[in-house]
């Protein structure tokens, strides 16, 4: 099966949006998504971007994302997190994970980062077997902390 890897650009976002979306729903979080494609075009393609997207074409058609952006770590230094490896439904087995797994890694061996990392819902057995097979280290004794909107809000109330 033939595919092209590339750099996303802004006319691309309605259909990383649209991955964004097909991810949600297999998450079982359907309405969680509140990021638009304007967001994404305001917050990727400007002066300092906030992240660097890949996409992946089959035919004409946008099958596949990858979404990095920088993070620091006090422990290593510079490291990039990925936040989505999206494959469309009807592309899953057909390498393109691996394609673009390939070009996050390159990005980041480029950029000199010290690790990449990224976060796999528990249940996902098929992911964190395609990822464990490519030698990642899936951290199960870490939990993931967050502070949504609200609950920072919540939190500034209280101090």
């Amino acid at each position: 099966m033939e595919f092209t890897i590339r750099n996303a650009q802004e006319k691309d976002m309605t259909h990383v949006l649209e991955l964004i979306h097909e991810l949600a729903r297999f998450e079982k979080e359907a309405s969680a998504v509140e990021v638009t494609v304007d967001d994404l075009i305001a917050d990727g393609f400007k002066e300092n971007p906030l992240f660097h997207c890949f996409v992946a074409e089959h035919g004409n058609s946008i099958v596949g994302m990858a979404l990095v952006y920088p993070r620091y770590s006090t422990w290593k230094g510079p490291v990039i997190h990925l936040e989505d490896l999206i494959i469309t439904e009807k592309m899953r087995g057909s390498g393109l994970g691996t394609a673009l797994l390939n070009e996050v890694v390159k990005y980041g061996n480029d950029l000199g980062v010290k690790r990449i990392s990224w976060e796999v819902i528990d249940w996902n057995d098929p992911a964190i077997d395609f990822y464990e097979s490519k030698g990642a280290n899936v951290m199960r004794n870490w939990d993931v902390v967050q502070l949504d909107e609200k609950g920072i809000k919540a939190y500034l109330e209280n101090i």
